[in-house]
């Protein structure tokens, strides 16, 4: 949904979510990178997360986009995890979309 927020359209959305499914992420810019790495070791095995980890994001992002990269995931974790812990399902359509209009009868 978030990427929807940022402007990609349905297709847009299909090429780049599975792109990012696909864990070939040599396609984005190297920053992008750091942070899709750092966010799959956040959310699978955080305790392994160091400073080697945060100083190559810092180097990338810089610090204020760091910081905020990491709270994000965590957040991200943190919700899904509750989420999974009450069984509340997903929404079935994007709730950050513009509704669809319906088309208008043309008069005779």
């Amino acid at each position: 949904m978030l990427l929807a927020v940022a402007g990609l359209d349905e297709l847009g959305l299909k090429e780049r979510v599975a792109k990012l499914a696909s864990g070939d992420w040599s396609s984005f810019k190297p920053e992008e990178r750091v942070g899709l790495l750092l966010a799959r070791k956040l959310t699978r095995t955080p305790w392994l997360v160091g400073r080697p980890d945060i100083d190559l994001l810092t180097v990338h992002l810089g610090r204020e986009h760091a910081v905020d990269s990491i709270w994000y995931v965590c957040w991200c974790n943190y919700m899904t995890r509750v989420a999974d812990a009450f069984q509340i399902p997903l929404e079935k359509e994007n709730v950050f979309m513009e509704p669809e209009k319906p088309e208008k009868k043309k008069a005779r």
